[in-house]
C-alpha cells in the first residue's frame, strides 16, 4: 500500500485476468487467535509456533503476532474443506498447547487490550501501519473468508451485487464479537463495523461488468490508495489469479460445525447465482443505501435484525426470511453434495449464535469474560 502520492500507471485501465474456474471449487480461510492457557489473554507468539511448524501452505501468519490462519488447498465439497481443516488443526493445536496456549476463534477477544499486540514483521503491514495509523492499529479481530470458483470473469460482478442481499443473513449467522476490550458494545458484530474503519474495506461497489472493476483498479493504483489488488478489502471481492469470489463477510467461527454449514450456504449461495446467469436470469439487486442499512443492522441486532428484502424496501425479520432461503437452495445443495451441512445452517438460530451464547456464558459466570474464552475454546471440538 502507498502513500497518497500518485503512482506510475498507463493513463488507461489495464486488463485484470480472471483465471476462471472450470468448476464451483472450495477453499477456506480460518483465522484464529493464540490465547495463554492460564491467562486467557492474547499471546504473540505466533512467529515460534509457525517456525516450529516449518513451511506449510496451509498455514499463514497475519498482522498481528497472535494470530495463526489455516486454509484449504483447492476443495470440491464441504466435507472435503472440513477435513482439509481438520487434520492441519491438529498438528497446530498440538504445538500450540506444548507451548502453553490454546486456539480460540470469535470476531473478537472479549477483554484483550488491542495496546498490547504486536505486529508481525512484514513490509506490507509496516506500510498499512503507517498508512491507516491508530485505526490500523485497533484490527483485533479475526473472520473467515470463503473462496468459490467461478467460471468467468463475467459472472464475477453481477454475482457479488446480487449476493449482498444475503449479506444480513451471512453476517447475522456468523456474528461472534459482542465484546471490545471489556466492554459488550450492544452490537452482535463488532468486528463489522471495526473493519470497515481501513480505506478500500467494508461493502463493495455494485459493478456490474468487469471493465467498471477494471476501471475501478485503474484509478485505485493511479491516486496511490493501492499498490497491488490484493489490498481491495472489500466484504466480497473477486480473486482474480485464484478465478474465485471471496467471501469475507464471516464474524470469526468457533467450531467445525457451524463452519461446515456456513460454507455450505455460501457454495450454495454462489453457484444459484451462477445457474441462474447460465439460465439468462438478470440477478436480483439493491439500492447501495439499502445494502449498507442491511450490514448495519445484521451487525447490531444479528438474528433480531429486521432486514430489507428488496428495491421495493419490504421488510422481513432475517431468521423468517433465512428458512425459506434454505428451502430454496435445497436442489443446490443435493447438487454440491452438503444437503446435511446447508440443513444445520438451522440449528444456529435454535441453539444461538455465537454472540447469544457468549453473553449468556457472562451472565451465567457473573461477568467474568475468561469463563466466555473457556467456552469458546470448548466450542473447538475437532
Amino acid at each position: 500500500m502507498s502513500s497518497a502520492a500518485p503512482n506510475a500507471v498507463p493513463d488507461g485501465p489495464a486488463r485484470i485476468d480472471f483465471a476462471g474456474s472450470p468448476r464451483p471449487t472450495l477453499g477456506v480461510e480460518w483465522e484464529f487467535a493464540l490465547v495463554d492457557a492460564d491467562t486467557r489473554d492474547l499471546s504473540n507468539e505466533a512467529a515460534a509456533v509457525i517456525a516450529e511448524l516449518g513451511e506449510n501452505p496451509h498455514i499463514h501468519k497475519e498482522l498481528l503476532r497472535n494470530t495463526v490462519e489455516i486454509v484449504t488447498g483447492v476443495c470440491d465439497t464441504t466435507a472435503e474443506a472440513m477435513a482439509d481443516l481438520r487434520a492441519t488443526l491438529r498438528t497446530v493445536r498440538d504445538v500450540v498447547g506444548a507451548r502453553g496456549m490454546e486456539l480460540f476463534c470469535a470476531g473478537t477477544h472479549p477483554f484483550a487490550q488491542w495496546s498490547t499486540q504486536k505486529l508481525t514483521d512484514a513490509p506490507r503491514y509496516a506500510e498499512l501501519i503507517k498508512r491507516t495509523q491508530w485505526w490500523g492499529r485497533q484490527m483485533l479481530i479475526w473472520g473467515v473468508h470463503v473462496h468459490v470458483g467461478v467460471s468467468s470473469a463475467q459472472k464475477v460482478m453481477p454475482i457479488i451485487s446480487s449476493l449482498l442481499n444475503q449479506y444480513p443473513h451471512l453476517l447475522a449467522l456468523s456474528a461472534s464479537s459482542p465484546w471490545w476490550a471489556g466492554e459488550d458494545t450492544g452490537y452482535a458484530s463488532n468486528r463489522a463495523m471495526m473493519f470497515q474503519q481501513l480505506p478500500t474495506a467494508g461493502l463493495p461497489f455494485q459493478f456490474q461488468t468487469w471493465s467498471e472493476f477494471e476501471g475501478f483498479v485503474h484509478d485505485q493504483k493511479k491516486t496511490g490508495i493501492i499498490d497491488h489488488i490484493n489490498e481491495v478489502r472489500w466484504d466480497i471481492r473477486p480473486s482474480p489469479h485464484l478465478g474465485t469470489i471471496e467471501i469475507r463477510v464471516f464474524d470469526g467461527v468457533s467450531n467445525l460445525r457451524e463452519l461446515s454449514a456456513l460454507v455450505a450456504l455460501t457454495h450454495c449461495l454462489v453457484v444459484d447465482l451462477d445457474h441462474r446467469l447460465d439460465a439468462g436470469e438478470t440477478l436480483p439487486i439493491m439500492p447501495p443505501w439499502h445494502v449498507q442499512e442491511n450490514k448495519w443492522r445484521a451487525a447490531r441486532y444479528g438474528l433480531d435484525a429486521v432486514i430489507i428484502l428488496d428495491a421495493d424496501s419490504n421488510e422481513r425479520l432475517v431468521t423468517d426470511d433465512l428458512d425459506d432461503l434454505l428451502t430454496r437452495l435445497e436442489p443446490v445443495a443435493r447438487l454440491l453434495d452438503c444437503t446435511d451441512e446447508l440443513a444445520a445452517v438451522a440449528d444456529i438460530p435454535r441453539r444461538g449464535a455465537s454472540y447469544q451464547r457468549q453473553r449468556r456464558v457472562a451472565e451465567e459466570h457473573d461477568g467474568d469474560l475468561r469463563a466466555v474464552v473457556d467456552a469458546l475454546i470448548d466450542e473447538l471440538d475437532l
